[in-house]
């Protein structure tokens, strides 16, 4: 198998692909593959060069952290949920685009939580809340803010104005969840998504824990109205 990653080394400013050959078992996941050829005592490329250790970002290797968000053949996926045996002959990988890249696969998110503490996007006072929400409450409440809505969303431009589909969640979750729909929960909502979302509904395609982003909106959306 011939894999290709988008490198950068924590020295240098720019960017460039290392191909690598790699064979290894098709049960793989690309999150296996990567720690396979880090634990290697030498790392070496298709040119048989030795190389330093692909840096990438880990912590479950079981679909709940998003820390392995990455773009794996021009798709954004988790690298552990992606397998080796469904990419073919060969694998590129990138890092997320949308967000500043510190080394090789490993890219800086923490806007994701600066916004949301800039708007006050959390639950002050969990309050009862209306049966019928429950389920639709557990589902939003699983986003990983791993990033990858933001990578294909076409209004996303590095999170100034426009938050995303992982904030349109969180509104829904701070507005049932804390029992009150105040107007500051609202203006924020309709000034960092409402007013910026076109729809595309990307977002849903590419969730790992395929949280329906659209209804969120429409509850959203009934409340303001």
């Amino acid at each position: 198998m011939k894999l290709r990653i988008l490198r950068k080394l924590p020295t240098e400013e720019g960017q460039f692909w290392e191909e690598f050959e790699y064979s290894g078992p098709a049960d793989y996941s690309v999150a296996a593959m990567l720690e396979d050829l880090n634990y290697r005592d030498d790392i070496i490329n298709s040119k048989g060069e030795h190389v330093p250790r692909i840096s990438w970002a880990c912590s479950c290797l079981q679909s709940k952290c998003g820390a392995c968000a990455m773009v794996i053949n021009g798709t954004p996926a988790l690298a552990c949920e992606t397998f080796l045996r469904d990419l073919g002959s060969s694998v590129t990988l990138q890092p997320l685009s949308k967000f500043p890249v510190i080394s090789d696969l490993v890219v800086d998110r923490s806007g994701i939580q600066e916004n949301l503490l800039n708007t006050s996007s959390f639950i002050k006072e969990y309050k009862e809340s209306p049966q019928g929400e429950h389920g639709h409450q557990y589902t939003a409440a699983k986003c990983l803010k791993c990033g990858l809505c933001l990578e294909v969303c076409p209004n996303y431009k590095g999170g100034e104005h426009f938050y995303g589909a992982l904030f349109a969640n969180d509104c829904y979750l701070i507005a049932t969840r804390s029992g009150v729909f105040d107007d500051s929960i609202s203006e924020e909502y309709k000034k960092h998504f409402g007013s910026g979302c076109s729809k595309s509904f990307s977002c849903m395609d590419v969730c790992p824990m395929n949280i329906p982003t659209l209804s969120s909106m429409a509850k959203m959306n009934r409340r303001r109205s």
